[in-house]
């Protein structure tokens, strides 16, 4: 599938596979479309890269969100990777990630950091994350609430 940079016509495209996915609570939703905005209204942010995964007719079916994380050389943080539920187990996130690898390498980038929860609706997430050659580097015990960790993986270009 073609990957390219995510334009103004996928955002509700995006926004309705992630609830689709029903992984992600309103408040993760909320910060997604707020990532969204920001990327596709200011034309002068460089916080945040989005690229989209589309099919046949130009529609988003998964997407991609990472930024460089402040105050480092080199460290990228990879705040979203989504794929429509319809075509999951296809290879898109796969294709999303290595595309994504790809681009910070010819960035001369050297790590990148995916943060997610040690509850057991983000299990699937984990075991791309580990597949993937990404390594638990740290957990923070009860940082989201109670009985739910932060995991952080990293993965060294």
């Amino acid at each position: 599938m073609p990957i390219r940079p995510t334009q103004q016509k996928d955002e509700e495209k995006i926004l309705d596979f992630i609830r689709a996915t029903k992984v992600f609570n309103d408040e993760e939703i909320a910060i997604a479309k707020e990532l969204l905005d920001i990327y596709l209204n200011d034309k002068n942010q460089n916080d945040y890269e989005i690229f989209s995964s589309v099919n046949e007719r130009d529609e988003a079916i998964g997407y991609v969100c990472f930024g460089q994380t402040p105050a480092t050389q080199a460290t990228y943080d990879l705040y979203w990777i989504a794929v429509d539920p319809n075509v999951h187990n296809k290879g898109i996130g796969t294709q999303l990630l290595q595309f994504t690898e790809k681009y910070l390498k010819n960035k001369n980038a050297r790590l990148i950091i995916a943060e997610t929860s040690s509850t057991s609706k983000y299990e699937s997430t984990r075991a791309f994350y580990i597949k993937k050659g990404f390594e638990q580097l740290a957990r923070i015990n009860e940082y989201y609430k109670s009985d739910d960790d932060l995991l952080i993986y990293g993965k060294y270009l």
